[in-house]
């Protein structure tokens, strides 16, 4: 084989869509081989198109982690949903991820439905295939590849990443020949202060997540880098009423400053240097309908 031929590089995005809750984040991160996406118990917690990038061999392939796809029923609802399928439209290849123990419910057989009229390379991912029988598994895979034309099926689990580095080999032969579209050592093209925002937004949501709404967001207000190569961030969380303010601050402030212990870990670890995080809770009513709230999440602002 010619040398230019074994050093050819391969280049793509692949877009994972499901339902709320069924694993993506879980997968990327996985596939990824690093945290680039926020994992919590509650649904529809992902609303950026999180970018992750792995690299196999000569390929890097580049995940977009869509919010889940559900029905609608707010603004916020609308653009979320809206950008899920943007991602799938925009990709070279599209991945369905279904949750074994789901099965084929209301939810995931519309989402197939619609998936089949996409034009791109389509493949299905059953996930947490460690919970059910190996006969349900079957059935899920005929019914699945009924709706919809999928080149492959994937059994995996991304919690313990079972079957995960076959899904990954795939992607890095299907991907499009051409050049890295990033350095070979990213992971995220996630801005810093953008991921610095997510990772509050998942320790509030970890601790609270049965108290608060998930319309609350995080949003980074300030990023000082000091002179011992420490930085100093600044972020405030935002809730729609006083009521849930209160339950962030907790007796005596110690919710928040859990919140903010759990937070300022993990950035650290991330940066790879010493992080200072200040955090505040304002109540901002009505910041769904806000536009410029829309562009700071990466959001189109869907009309009425």
């Amino acid at each position: 084989m010619p040398e230019a031929a074994q050093t050819a590089t391969r280049c793509g995005f692949v877009a994972l869509i499901g339902a709320p809750n069924v694993g993506k984040s879980t997968l990327v991160n996985r596939l990824v081989g690093a945290k680039v996406s926020i994992v919590t118990p509650k649904v529809q917690t992902t609303r950026n198109r999180v970018r992750g990038i792995a690299m196999a061999g000569n390929s890097q392939i580049i995940f977009v982690d869509t919010p889940g796809i559900f029905a609608p029923r707010r603004r916020l609802d609308r653009a979320m949903v809206a950008a899920a399928w943007g991602s799938a439209g925009d990709a070279d290849l599209v991945a369905l991820l279904l949750d074994a123990k789901l099965g084929l419910d209301e939810e995931a057989r519309v989402i197939a439905q619609k998936l089949a009229a996409v034009p791109h390379k389509k493949i299905l991912i059953i996930n947490k295939i460690d919970l059910v029988k190996r006969e349900r598994l079957l059935a899920l895979t005929a019914g699945a590849n009924a709706l919809a034309a999928f080149e492959r099926t994937f059994m995996v689990s991304a919690t313990s990443g079972d079957g995960v580095a076959d899904v990954l080999a795939y992607f890095a032969e299907t991907v499009p020949a051409g050049p890295f579209h990033y350095p070979a050592d990213e992971i995220s093209d996630l801005p810093e202060r953008l991921m610095a925002a997510e990772i509050t937004r998942e320790k509030l949501y970890l601790r609270l997540h049965q108290e608060l709404p998930y319309q609350s967001t995080v949003e980074t207000d300030s990023w000082t880098e000091l002179k011992d190569k420490s930085v100093r961030i600044e972020q405030t969380i935002f809730v729609e009423r006083e009521s849930q303010r209160k339950i962030v601050l907790g007796e005596g402030g110690k919710m928040i400053k859990a919140i903010s212990m759990d937070a300022r870990k993990e950035i650290a670890a991330g940066m790879e240097r010493k992080v200072h995080l200040f955090l505040h809770v304002k109540v901002r009513e009505d910041w769904e309908n806000d536009p410029e709230r829309y562009r700071e999440m990466g959001l189109e602002f869907p009309g009425d």
